[in-house]
């Protein structure tokens, strides 16, 4: 069973940045797809970004050249690195993994950690 548990959320003005972490444990196939999702009051979840077993990356447009992705193999810790913050990027973060030969939905999700950006 894979377990991931978010931390790094708080409160930040326009401009600032936070970096988001997310510890993941158990079997190492069964997450070597991860992914970070957000979802605001009212609104449907968005997937912010993902990282593959190989490194490669991608990202919603609304984040590109804001936000990076990254993932410490050996802590077994994601990040999602967060600058140039918008009140737009208010929401609950969450982590998710799957095996990337999966070509279902993500499996596993954290409890999320909100981020609330001030004008």
């Amino acid at each position: 069973q894979v377990q991931l548990v978010e931390s790094g959320g708080g409160s930040v003005r326009a401009g600032g940045s936070l970096r988001l972490s997310c510890a993941a444990s158990g079997y190492l196939y069964d997450r070597d797809c991860m992914g970070w999702f957000r979802q605001a009051p009212g609104k449907e979840r968005e997937e912010v970004g993902f990282i593959y077993s190989n490194g490669a990356t991608d990202y919603v447009d609304s984040v590109k050249g804001r936000f990076t992705i990254s993932l410490d193999n050996a802590k077994n810790i994601l990040y999602l690195q967060m600058d140039s913050l918008k009140p737009e990027d208010t929401a609950m973060y969450f982590c998710a993994a799957k095996r990337c030969s999966s070509v279902g939905p993500y499996k596993y999700w954290g409890q999320g950690t909100q981020v609330t950006v001030s004008s």
